[in-house]
């Protein structure tokens, strides 16, 4: 019987942390880092980084929802990012960074906003939730260079200070649905 994979595309600050964290998960079969969101067909780094193309980094997910469902995909992106500061995670600061779920169809629209409405009544974080919800329109594949980047890169002063920690919660607070061993993929 043939896999009935889904696609969710965010975004929530430097793309190498979130293709990192989400490449772990069980049901994931690939992570792309790219950029979406904006209005210049086939963005460079470059353009994205002068926060000129509307685009911000984002990462595309194929997935198996039988195995990781949308929702659950949600619930480690809220817990692994601050959904609370515009257009900034961390040190990474510029529109570029901002947080945004792209649906793909009305499930994920509503999937969204009933998890958003969740964590806003939870009073998980102190501050309000700035995370977009944007109907998805297009997605454009980062440089070569930027897939797997954390994989390939370990001894990188952004991945030991950033990334690490990251994974680190993600291995302890979501231990149940954390590969045993990532993969590295990246499909083009």
């Amino acid at each position: 019987m043939a896999q009935s994979l889904e696609t969710a595309t965010l975004a929530g600050g430097c793309f190498w942390c979130l293709e990192a964290i989400f490449k772990r998960l069980k049901g994931v079969t690939s992570v792309t880092a790219g950029y979406s969101g904006g209005r210049q067909p086939n963005p460079s780094y470059e353009v994205v980084s002068t926060g000129l193309s509307g685009h911000a980094e984002a990462i595309q997910i194929r997935f198996d929802p039988k195995i990781i469902p949308f929702e659950q995909l949600l619930d480690v992106f809220f817990h692994l990012l601050d959904p609370t500061t515009l257009n900034q995670q961390g040190p990474d600061i510029g529109t570029q960074y901002c947080s945004v779920i792209f649906y793909h169809d009305d499930g994920q629209k509503q999937t969204a906003q009933k998890v958003v409405e969740e964590i806003q009544k939870s009073k998980m974080y102190p501050n309000p939730v700035v995370t977009e919800i944007v109907p998805y329109t297009s997605f454009y594949a980062a440089e070569d260079y930027h897939q797997n980047f954390y994989d390939n890169n370990r001894n990188y002063g952004y991945c030991q200070i950033i990334i690490d920690p990251k994974i680190q919660k993600l291995s302890k607070d979501f231990k149940e649905i954390t590969k045993s061993s990532p993969t590295s993929f990246y499909v083009h």
